[in-house]
């Protein structure tokens, strides 16, 4: 069956030639930059104005927290009023907090009028990639492009955080160091207008009835609860890896290369994810969500120890490396963990954990930098994976599917069956194409999910 499908899944070139999705993919990519420019800007132009790195990652954390507390309720708007209401006044306020946080900052305002108005910033930041994902599957329905679609939006949100960061720190250290955050309003501005302009690929908006049945919060799945404790320690990496680069780089005074390192690390995880989204795996998803963050704890233990930049930068590659296939793996799991009504929900909650868990490791790592050395900031992605891992590990009997679940959730003969999961015998669903590794499609990954086959292999 694998390789039926294998040979018959459509390829990257005939999902581009997709009637319109030119008209949303190009500013729907610049409009996302926001998201992997604006934490990275705010540390590099707050450290900058104040010498402190606690008071930079207290600035980055309000925006991330306030960002994840806000995005599922952004993507519930959107569902119900529609793209183009919801991204037009949140691009607008964005950017005016944005260009607020840049006067404020190199006018040495106090810290508590840097988080008043970073607050603002984060909850504004547009939600792009899930309606980028929405309107491929508006526009392809149940057609077998759809996991091609999952694939391609997974390897784009890898090359975002390529860019963006590298893009942030060589304008704020080649340039003036306001330049990343002024690039990165620019870009929201434009990209999200222009985005929200094509209202022709835009989804039909699904207004609330009064006889409509109480929905399914993602939340009340147990599965996903666990899932958003692992994302948390994949956003600690990345909020570590920012900040103490960024001290580290300072401190052997080479700033210039914060960028390249970052880069490397960054690429790594886009390089990890094109190679994912290409393998047809025979291993079902939890299992390789418990070795991949196994390696991804165990590559991020040498980071504090690491004092050569050549060095560094290859360790950071490695954990680069480890992180794209944990967490499209996680994406992958909530198809067979949640109904198909609130998957929406449960992708956005997993984006938002990623951006709660990088604010808290820039305020931490920025701490640690203050207080005693920029190696010590380096400590964070380990201690934030290693208590992930011990999270997974405990609890991973609740990433099996539920038979009464998926049964609810579609006539599928092929769902995976319950079993002790204490033992070998589990089962859980299997990847039948590569391109299940990157299904993090947001609207419409149940669709896909039915017009292609399964196997079932040994947990």
């Amino acid at each position: 069956m694998a390789s039926a499908v294998k040979q018959s899944r459509p390829g990257y070139g005939q999902l581009l030639r997709t009637p319109g999705a030119w008209t949303f993919l190009l500013p729907g990519f610049l409009a996302r930059q926001p998201f992997a420019m604006l934490t990275i800007g705010i540390v590099l132009l707050v450290q900058s104005t104040t010498g402190s790195y606690g008071t930079a990652g207290a600035v980055s954390a309000a925006t991330g927290v306030s960002m994840a507390l806000f995005a599922p309720q952004s993507g519930k708007l959107a569902d119900r009023f529609g793209q183009r209401a919801v991204l037009i006044p949140g691009t607008l306020v964005h950017t005016a907090g944005v260009a607020a946080l840049i006067v404020l900052a190199l006018a040495h305002a106090p810290l508590w009028a840097l988080l008043a108005v970073a607050v603002p910033t984060g909850a504004s930041t547009p939600q792009v990639g899930p309606m980028v994902r929405a309107r491929w599957a508006s526009r392809l329905g149940g057609s077998p492009l759809m996991p091609t679609a999952a694939a391609f939006e997974s390897v784009t949100d890898e090359f975002t955080f390529v860019v963006g960061p590298v893009l942030a720190t060589a304008l704020c250290t080649g340039i003036h160091p306001a330049a990343g955050l002024i690039a990165e309003a620019v870009l929201t501005l434009a990209g999200g207008l222009l985005f929200a302009s094509q209202r022709r690929t835009q989804p039909p908006v699904h207004r609330a009835q009064a006889d409509d049945r109480p929905r399914v919060s993602a939340l009340s799945v147990p599965g996903v609860r666990v899932l958003i404790v692992a994302f948390l320690g994949i956003g600690a990496v990345f909020g570590g890896m920012q900040v103490s680069l960024t001290a580290f780089t300072q401190a052997i005074g080479q700033p210039g290369i914060n960028g390249l390192l970052y880069g490397i690390f960054a690429g790594g995880n886009m390089l990890a994810g094109i190679a994912c989204g290409a393998i047809a795996w025979k291993v079902g998803p939890r299992r390789r969500l418990l070795v991949a963050y196994g390696l991804l704890a165990l590559a991020t233990t040498p980071l504090w120890a690491v004092t050569a930049v050549p060095l560094l930068g290859a360790v950071g590659l490695v954990v680069g490396l480890c992180i794209a296939p944990a967490l499209i793996t996680g994406y992958t799991l909530v198809e067979s963990l949640v109904p198909a009504a609130a998957r929406t929900e449960a992708f956005t909650w997993l984006t938002a954990a990623v951006a709660l868990g990088q604010a808290a490791a820039a305020t931490s790592a920025g701490q640690l930098t203050d207080r005693f050395s920029p190696s010590t900031g380096f400590l964070v992605p380990l201690a934030g994976t290693a208590l992930a891992l011990v999270v997974l590990l405990a609890l991973r009997a609740h990433l099996l599917p539920r038979t009464s679940s998926a049964a609810a959730d579609s006539d599928r003969p092929d769902t995976a069956a319950e079993t002790d999961p204490t033992t070998e015998q589990a089962t859980e669903p299997v990847a039948a194409s590569g391109a299940d590794c990157g299904s993090d499609s947001g609207t419409g990954t149940g669709t896909a999910a039915e017009d292609r086959g399964r196997e079932l292999a040994n947990a």
